[in-house]
């Protein structure tokens, strides 16, 4: 656990994603007790090609039975066990014969609910560990002895409740690792899922594999025709309409509904004007004329700008964007249809984060309230009553690549660098003008196409240039200049949650700086951002 103290971990209304009576596969669930690592314990376990849910700490034991879940996983949490109002999981899962793994927090819980105790420890751990094993059997079955393991917790356990054993242990902390064999109960101190964790993966397998007896069959393959015969079942003969963004998740989306319902779908993509040079064309290009899924291209670039027009702020920037792109959307499907359902690429991040979806009380399906846009900003209107098609909010963001990629999206949008909703936008610092827009779009095409000619796109997360709203003075021949200046951002991440700036080779920079400043008109100057995040973001605004 952490020292953080916090009386309503985040996830305490997340419900199971899917009807317990369609539940047809191996599952690991994930208890959460506001631990910042729960999605990622989740995707650790996908990556063992088993399914995992996340779902609230406060769960049942009878509804944990109704979803027959092969084991249970407790997570971490900002809280201490002895707090006053420490979040606790029903009492009845320990009895309900299912393994279970704690994690931090989870273990703790476990030692001081089943009798053991659990106290502030003398000296706290954090950051890396090497762990010592005392039981190289079940849950530490192939982990290296001495390996390193990730703690981040104030509190330890100074007695284990009858039966269980020590499994581990680091220089400050006794109980590392703990188990009852027989009841098939576990937990570690330390935090598995992060990638600091040496050991940890070999950890959760064991769990996993051995100690659940999961398959892996939570496979790519299997996803996509289970999708395709839900879509197909629940949209029958009705149309579908998909706002298109030319992302992976929305174009993912596309290829998933075409493969399900063919010409029942029709995807609108509004170029509202802020995206990067030629990426209009192309998506059009690929979408319409190489793959004919049907694609109204609606432009509304006067419009978008004229709503910017002295706006400096960027969340009055977002606001507005988020706000227009729901105006044009809501007229544009009023001409194009009427359709029945609205297809969003949902993720399973945002059903974790967010539960902004209402009712039909007739129905009892669910009704868009807000649209998980290009924008992922503003609601639509209430009386624009669509059904949702959501299929993949089971997926996390690289399960979402890869079902692009095995029903045959093109590599440059599966492996495309993410980008803003609100796009070159809010890369101009300060009032977004078409000048200015003509500015970044030519700087940023001279970076992608210098990374793309060095075979280096992927080595970075994200590569892509800001404008910021001032002007320096420069030498061109022997003219004086007063121009922008550009700053070239390339950072390295996993999953975008943390950055670090990108060691970029030399003669890199050096040529994407020439090319800028010899080829974009209004450029004199480039500056390179060595930020990381934290402390800094990934984007300007």
């Amino acid at each position: 656990m952490t020292t953080q103290t916090e009386e309503n971990p985040k996830t305490s209304e997340i419900l199971p994603t899917f009807p317990v009576d369609k539940i047809n596969r191996q599952m690991i669930v994930i208890l959460d007790f506001g631990s910042q690592y729960s999605e990622l314990i989740a995707r650790r376990i996908r990556e063992t090609q088993v399914y995992s849910e996340v779902l609230s700490y406060r769960t049942s034991a009878e509804q944990l039975q109704q979803l027959n879940p092969q084991g249970i996983i407790l997570s971490g949490g900002p809280n201490s066990v002895y707090d006053e109002k420490a979040p606790e999981c029903d009492q009845e899962i320990w009895h309900l014969g299912i393994p279970i793994l704690g994690v931090c927090y989870g273990m703790q819980l476990m030692v001081k609910k089943l009798g053991g105790g659990v106290e502030r420890a003398s000296r706290g751990e954090y950051g890396k560990a090497s762990l010592y094993i005392d039981d190289p059997t079940d849950l530490l079955t192939n982990v290296e002895d001495g390996t390193t393991m990730w703690m981040s917790h104030a509190d330890s356990c100074t007695k284990l409740p009858a039966g269980f054993e020590i499994l581990a242990h680091t220089e400050n902390t006794r109980c590392a690792a703990i188990a009852h064999h027989e009841k098939k109960l576990f937990g570690v101190q330390f935090h598995p899922e992060v990638i600091h964790s040496v050991g940890g993966i070999a950890l959760i397998r064991n769990f996993v594999y051995h100690i659940c007896k999961c398959e892996p069959s939570w496979t790519t393959e299997a996803f996509v025709e289970e999708a395709i015969r839900e879509i197909k079942a629940k949209v029958g003969e009705k149309r579908v309409l998909l706002a298109l963004s030319g992302g992976v998740d929305s174009s993912t989306l596309a290829f998933l509904l075409h493969r399900a319902i063919g010409d029942k779908l029709t995807c609108m993509f509004i170029d509202q004007g802020f995206m990067r040079k030629g990426e209009p064309e192309r998506l059009m290009e690929i979408f319409d004329q190489k793959f004919h899924i049907r694609v109204e291209y609606v432009s509304a670039r006067d419009r978008f700008l004229e709503k910017l027009k002295g706006v400096t702020d960027p969340e009055e920037k977002r606001r507005r964007i988020g706000h227009e792109f729901i105006q044009v959307f809501e007229e544009e499907s009023k001409r194009l249809g009427p359709f029945d359902y609205l297809a969003q690429g949902t993720l399973y991040p945002d059903v974790i984060e967010s539960a902004d979806t209402n009712v039909d009380p007739k129905t009892g399906e669910k009704i868009a309230v807000k649209i998980k846009s290009h924008h992922n900003v503003g609601g639509l209107p209430k009386d624009l009553r669509f059904k949702l098609v959501e299929p993949l909010r089971k997926l996390f963001k690289d399960e979402v690549r890869k079902v692009g990629r095995s029903i045959g999206l093109p590599e440059e949008i599966v492996r495309r660098h993410p980008f803003p909703g609100p796009g070159l936008a809010i890369r101009i610092i300060g009032e977004v003008t078409a000048e200015r827009l003509n500015i970044l779009r030519d700087a940023d095409f001279v970076v992608r196409d210098e990374i793309n000619k060095r075979g280096m796109y992927h080595d970075f997360w994200q590569a892509f240039a800001v404008l910021l709203p001032i002007r320096s003075v420069g030498v061109m021949g022997d003219q004086r200049t007063y121009a922008h200046p550009i700053v070239l951002r390339c950072i390295t991440s996993e999953d975008g949650m943390t950055a670090d700036w990108a060691r970029a080779p030399y003669d890199l920079l050096e040529t994407i700086s020439n090319r800028m400043v010899n080829e974009v008109k209004g450029v004199n100057r480039v500056v390179y951002d060595i930020t990381s995040k934290p402390p800094g973001t990934i984007e300007w605004e």
